[in-house]
């Protein structure tokens, strides 16, 4: 009977290796689904138990797993909760707005409070970190009233809100529009010893500035010295902003020139000046933006190229475009954007004014300068060439001397998806062939809605081969 045992046993480990292989084989996703399904009250305890390591992509399949579910989202979302505030994983910002998804958080927001009543209702240990993950869903869903709610329930659960879950739901109230929420809600920190940081101020300048109270931005910077903090460049910039959309360009220099006195932390930067500069712009007063360009060199701050490129959009939006090889001259002669830059963003607005003729040719004089078009201004080229000219064999042919420049890899590859199917529309069998052996030789997909009269026309022309290399690109 021993010998018959033990070969009995010898037998069936032999014949059922797949067995054993899969019960090693268990992945981390399996094992959290698992217990997510076990229904045990303290979810978190038996998910700290299984120890498997945390990455993005289990996440977002344990996730999915609980989202396809008839039953309550409530286990996925607690996992998603206790994910987060694990020591070797954090949550990005992709992450939270996947959660939204899988779980319809935005359509429906009273699933935020079943989340802490659940707690509660199990004697679940929630620490801050635990509130301040659900406080970014609400965030990342927009829902101020639930992220305020949430905010109330901390001191429940032993819970002492810092400064961070303050600042998280004061900026749901601004990015709403609710101003007097947030400052309410601003006014109650130091009530319970919670001091405001530059995060918070920002945010209620911002928020002011973004419904038009003026007024209500620029008295925070009184409360903002009144509570020891010193304004920074980031404030001052939001505020001058917020001047400038309201239209008042004259308040907005009086600001700028505040920020230049002061100098240090309040020092105006690159962004600041351009800022300013595009507001000129938009309101039509482009040679009065160049004073600003004076006064940021002046100040040492030299311009990008945002700067050049809010300029050239502004005198080419009120046809000054002799203004514009100057303003181009002049900053690259001081060495601060390269003339390829500039000429390349030159081309770009000169097509988005409808200047088109005259866009090519500073395309075409970049060539034979020897400049390096941008990808922008490739792509548009080659684009507007095919689909609002019609030249679709100009196209072709003007790729072709890019590609033999060495230029072509700034081309966007739906570009030559785009002149394919012209090609193909005007039968142009031979041109149409050499560019479908280029697109092959650098791996280009043909995008999807050309893909079936490309191949249609490249069958009836007898070019099988090269449609079986198309393929092999597309898989």
């Amino acid at each position: 009977m021993s010998f018959i045992s033990r070969f009995i046993s010898s037998s069936i480990r032999h014949q059922n290796p797949k067995l054993f292989t899969t019960i090693s084989l268990t992945t981390p996703i399996d094992k959290y689904w698992t217990h997510l399904q076990n229904n045990d009250p303290n979810i978190e305890k038996t998910l700290t138990q299984i120890g498997s390591k945390l990455d993005p992509s289990c996440v977002k399949e344990v996730m999915k797993k609980c989202s396809f579910t008839n039953q309550s989202h409530i286990p996925g979302l607690r996992f998603f909760v206790w994910a987060g505030i694990q020591r070797d994983y954090k949550h990005s910002s992709y992450m939270y707005s996947t959660a939204c998804k899988l779980f319809r958080i935005r359509h429906n927001p009273n699933v935020v409070k079943d989340i802490i009543k659940a707690y509660g209702n199990d004697n679940i240990v929630v620490s801050v970190k635990s509130f301040k993950v659900v406080l970014n869903l609400c965030k990342e869903a927009r829902l101020a009233d639930e992220a305020l709610w949430v905010l109330n329930r901390m001191n429940e659960f032993n819970c002492r809100p810092d400064t961070v879950a303050y600042n998280s739901v004061i900026r749901l109230f601004c990015e709403t529009g609710r101003m007097d929420d947030a400052s309410r809600l601003m006014e109650e920190m130091s009530l319970v010893d919670i001091y405001p940081d530059m995060v918070t101020f920002v945010s209620m300048v911002k928020g002011f500035c973004d419904s038009s109270r003026i007024e209500d931005a620029s008295r925070l910077f009184k409360v903002i010295t009144e509570k020891g903090c010193s304004p920074n460049v980031v404030a001052y910039s939001v505020l001058l902003d917020g001047m400038c959309k309201v239209g008042n360009l004259e308040k907005g220099l009086d600001l700028l020139q505040e920020m230049e006195n002061e100098g240090g932390v309040c020092a105006p930067t690159v962004v600041t000046y351009t800022t300013v500069i595009r507001h000129f712009c938009e309101k039509r007063r482009s040679m009065e933006a160049l004073t600003i360009l004076d006064r940021m060199e002046a100040c040492g701050c030299a311009p990008n190229r945002v700067t050049v490129s809010t300029l050239i959009n502004g005198f080419c939006e009120e046809d000054k475009v002799e203004e514009v090889y100057k303003v181009i001259d002049r900053v690259v002669s001081n060495g601060s954007v390269s003339k390829g830059e500039c000429y390349s963003s030159l081309v770009v607005t000169l097509f988005r004014v409808n200047k088109f003729e005259e866009g090519e040719k500073v395309f075409r004089r970049m060539l034979v300068s020897d400049l390096k078009p941008d990808s922008v201004a490739c792509s548009e080229m080659l684009k507007r060439l095919c689909l609002m000219e019609k030249r679709v064999l100009d196209a072709f042919v003007l790729c072709d001397e890019i590609e033999k420049l060495g230029f072509a890899t700034s081309i966007d590859s739906e570009i030559y998806s785009i002149m394919m199917d012209g090609l193909c529309v005007e039968r142009r069998l031979l041109e149409a062939s050499k560019l479908a052996k280029l697109m092959v030789q650098k791996r280009i997909r043909l995008k999807a809605p050309y893909v079936k009269n490309v191949v249609e026309y490249l069958k009836n022309a007898g070019e099988m081969e090269l449609v079986s290399h198309i393929h092999k690109v597309d898989s």
